[in-house]
């Protein structure tokens, strides 16, 4: 199958979640015997290149930098240029999503939008625009697909395809049984680690360590505030770490504490499930890490500092684990499949199959 990818920025331009997926997704497919094309502001150096190959996908200049407004008046011809047989469009700029569908309307050719989270920079009406012209969106989460519905997206249109993780890594990692609870995630202003740190405060008699992972711009204001609680010679602070040092510190750690305010999909927390930790979850109404432990019997829900300390004591007489063979189904591998199911459908509905 050839797949094209419409998104003006590319994981090489930002650092975004949202980009890191569609580069992940192109890469999966294209690892998997797919061509894949990229239609994008250009990112790599040359004026006179347009074409560029890089780790089996090719990339083609849509325009030679981030402008909203020339890229989508330039993205119908490059579609018709790029000849494939599915589109695969991000929802931001939600304009360039609009025009991707009306093309592909014109071409013949099924477009699907994966819609990751709203942008607090797009316009509103740009959303609507977008989803109520979608034959196919895929969200990471139900809490994404909700959002997506109210934006007017038919009831049977959006697919949820969550995050992915590389379980090779998880079971082949060795473990690294320093801490006992692990927070890891942009230690941004939606982080709200102060959550766990309340209730570990609370167990402050208690025989504990904990690790935080991750960097952002509120880590100075985190570690103060484990200084204010005097629990920081027992939290200890990371930075930032490559997936295989992650995957050792939750294998060998019992709990993953999730609070975070704001969470389209909430990938650490899979990964710690992933590697045998109990998953306790702070309610969000922005967040969908929730998804992940309801009805699990490795997962709480807790919705306060003090329910988040006792959960804790609580879960300390469950068994250790280091894998959790139950997650398998969020492998790189077998979710791509249901990017790929999506996408047969939509060549099904046009009457191709």
């Amino acid at each position: 199958m050839r797949v094209a990818f419409v998104s003006m920025e590319t994981a090489h331009h930002a650092d975004s979640r949202a980009l890191e997926r569609t580069r992940r997704t192109a890469s999966l497919l294209a690892d998997h015997g797919h061509e894949v094309d990229y239609l994008c502001a250009q990112w790599w150096g040359g004026k006179e290149t347009p074409v560029f190959e890089h780790n089996g996908i090719t990339y083609r200049r849509v325009t030679q930098d981030c402008a909203a407004g020339r890229f989508a008046a330039k993205l119908p011809l490059a579609m018709r240029r790029a000849g494939a047989d599915v589109v695969h469009v991000t929802n931001s700029p939600p304009r360039h999503a609009a025009v991707a569908e009306k093309t592909g309307t014109l071409l013949r050719t099924p477009v699907s939008i994966d819609w990751f989270q709203d942008r607090h920079d797009d316009p509103a009406k740009g959303y609507r625009r977008a989803a109520g012209g979608a034959d196919i969106v895929t969200t990471p989460s139900e809490t994404i697909r909700t959002r997506v519905r109210e934006h007017g997206a038919a009831d049977g249109s959006v697919r949820v395809v969550p995050e992915s993780i590389d379980m090779g890594t998880v079971r082949e990692a060795p473990a690294d049984d320093r801490f006992d609870v692990v927070y890891s995630r942009r230690l941004d202003n939606h982080a709200n680690v102060g959550t766990l740190f309340l209730a570990l405060a609370e167990r402050r008699r208690q025989r504990w360590s904990a690790a935080v992972v991750g960097e952002g711009p509120e880590r100075e204001a985190i570690e103060q505030a484990a200084r204010d609680l005097r629990i920081d010679d027992r939290v200890t602070f990371t930075g930032a770490l490559p997936e295989d040092e992650r995957v050792s510190i939750y294998k060998g750690s019992h709990v993953f504490a999730q609070t975070a305010t704001v969470e389209p999909f909430a990938t650490e927390l899979l990964r710690a499930l992933a590697c045998g930790c109990v998953g306790i979850v702070e309610y969000q109404a922005n967040s969908s890490a929730h998804e992940l432990v309801e009805g699990r019997d490795r997962g709480q829900l807790v919705t306060s500092p003090q329910e988040l300390a006792a959960t804790i004591t609580q879960v300390g007489d469950l068994e250790r684990r280091q894998v959790d063979e139950r997650y398998t189904e969020y492998d790189h591998a077998a979710v791509l499949e249901r990017y790929v199911d999506c996408y047969k459908e939509l060549q099904a509905t046009r009457g191709w199959f």
